[in-house]
């Protein structure tokens, strides 16, 4: 992509929830900030300096350029490190050298802000969001909100007024032989690890201490108006049923007790309903091909990193064809389905968190690797990777990550790293790169369209694309092969066995294309006489 590509690009685009123009004269600087303190408080986006905003001039009579007064732009610069509370991550700077709308040399300066991790101010001006075309002061209750969404905030260190004598429990005892807490009451040693406060002459203790200890933390805290269960859901097919007669297995299954327990309970109650398998309608018997430790990692995460103002479980959905498990809240910090295999941990609930670790057999070490396991470990049995999503539609919102039962063929590397590269992929492009023909081509991106893999844009035959449903949304990105893109392009061609050069790669794609896809491992139902079905 080249400038004047860019400057064209910038020109076209409309102010939004990610994007805003302005000039550098008068009281630019304090308006920049709020701009990019309202990005880092929502979604990120674009400052365009230099250019007028679209209301008020068109086309290139938009392009002032930073001559105006280029001494406002360094101490913008300088402010973005200076005046922000707590600091944001630092914001990418670009320059383009262009012609201004009196066809003069000068410079179009573009300051790309991400997501913030925490809930940003600005020094003696307030906390600020962005709110369509616009930026607004945020009010308390959202600061608030925004705070607990993000994890600066936690419901686990709330205190609840349950008897504190029900956390003296053998689990408690495990702990404390553990951590080597031999001295003190009951009371003593939950203030010394900070599990319990003193309020108004009492000793209460925090929800993280009920969590851990407290034999059916879900009743307890339900007095409190939330829960702390995983509830398991065992379907017949690949859908739910949603009349008077539901396509459930059996009854669903409610598990409480300490999160150290429970995650065990439920990672082995989900094993043991999958072991059995599950008769297709051909008479064949399938296996669930998810590796333990991959189902064990989601479990762990949905309890431990779960939004604990919320009165839900966690809910796990076993199907024919996948595991879903659907968690309470938002993600945190600033963590996205995109980027969740690459982000590192971000706890919401940190104390929960780091007193895990002190069991014996921790389900966490919090170092990060948890989630980047779960997808080489379905990418060594064969299957597609975890499929992560927020659910909005409720009024509580939910992670959901699915684990799909099925083998991936070949070919989805290759239009995965396709995607990667381009950002998405059209029938055209998967023909071209498969030499599929039109139908088969159309085939394949139904079914990963089905499967949740691919999201349909736009409308026509001829301006219909295909992206991954968690792609980030593109109007922040200035180029269209941005670095990170191609070195995620070349790593999965060289997985492969082919290097980055275009023949090689599209001579590969086409052998990976002519390659059936392999079988789903399964074997014969008997009949009730001990024979196998024909």
């Amino acid at each position: 992509m080249t400038v004047p590509d860019i400057i064209h690009d910038l020109l076209d685009r409309e102010e939004g929830t990610r994007f805003e123009t302005k000039r550098v004269s008068g009281k630019m600087v304090g308006k920049a900030l709020e701009a990019i303190c309202a990005f880092s408080n929502t979604d990120g986006g674009l400052l365009v300096l230099g250019m007028e905003d679209p209301d008020k001039a068109k086309s290139i009579d938009r392009l002032y350029g930073v001559s105006e007064n280029p001494v406002a732009v360094d101490e913008l610069k300088r402010k973005t490190v200076t005046h922000f509370l707590p600091p944001i991550v630092a914001p990418e700077v670009f320059r383009f050298a262009t012609a201004n709308r009196v066809g003069k040399k000068d410079e179009i300066v573009v300051f790309q802000i991400s997501p913030g991790k925490k809930v940003h101010s600005i020094l003696d001006d307030g906390t600020w969001t962005r709110a369509e075309k616009q930026n607004r002061e945020m009010t308390a209750a959202e600061i608030s909100e925004l705070s607990y969404k993000r994890g600066v905030l936690s419901a686990e260190s709330q205190t609840v007024d349950i008897d504190i004598s029900l956390l003296n429990t053998d689990v408690f005892s495990q702990y404390c032989l553990e951590r080597g807490l031999t001295r003190g009451t009951l009371e003593q040693k939950l203030e010394t690890i900070g599990l319990a406060k003193r309020e108004r002459g009492k000793c209460r203790p925090t929800k993280a201490a009920v969590l851990l200890f407290a034999n059916s933390p879900s009743d307890l805290l339900a007095l409190s108006g939330s829960r702390a269960g995983v509830r398991v859901f065992h379907y017949s097919g690949v859908t739910i049923d949603p009349s008077e007669n539901p396509n459930l297995r059996k009854r669903p299954k409610s598990l409480t007790g300490p999160i150290y327990e429970l995650i065990e309970m439920a990672t082995n109650y989900v094993m043991d309903e999958i072991t059995v398998g599950f008769e297709m309608a051909s008479g064949f018997v399938a296996k669930h091909r998810y590796p333990k430790r991959v189902i064990k990692e989601a479990i762990t995460n949905a309890v431990i990193y779960r939004d604990y103002r919320f009165p839900t479980d966690v809910n796990i959905r076993i199907f024919n064809d996948r595991i879903e498990v659907e968690s309470p809240g938002d993600f945190p910090a600033n963590i996205t389905p995109a980027t969740i295999e690459t982000a590192g941990s971000s706890p919401r609930n940190p104390s929960l968190v780091n007193h895990l670790r002190e069991f014996p057999r921790p389900p966490n070490v919090d170092a990060g690797e948890g989630v980047p396991m779960m997808f080489h470990a379905m990418k060594e049995q064969g299957l597609y990777p975890p499929n992560y999503s927020v659910q909005h539609q409720s009024a509580v919102p939910t992670v959901m990550v699915r684990l799909l039962n099925e083998e991936r063929p070949a070919a989805w590397e290759m239009v995965s790293a396709f995607i990667e590269s381009h950002g998405a992929i059209s029938n055209k492009d998967l023909r071209k790169i498969t030499g599929l023909d039109t139908l088969r081509a159309s085939r394949l991106l139904k079914s990963w369209t089905d499967k949740g893999l691919l999201v349909m844009r736009g409308t026509g035959k001829k301006h219909v694309t295909y992206q991954k449903p968690n792609a980030e949304p593109s109007d922040i990105d200035l180029f269209s092969d941005l670095p990170e893109q191609r070195e995620k392009f070349i790593e999965a061609v060289h997985d492969l066995g082919c290097d980055e050069d275009e023949s090689t790669f599209d001579e590969i794609v086409k052998k990976v294309a002519k390659t059936a896809p392999p079988r789903q491992e399964a074997e014969r139902a008997p009949t009730a006489k001990g024979k196998q079905k024909k």
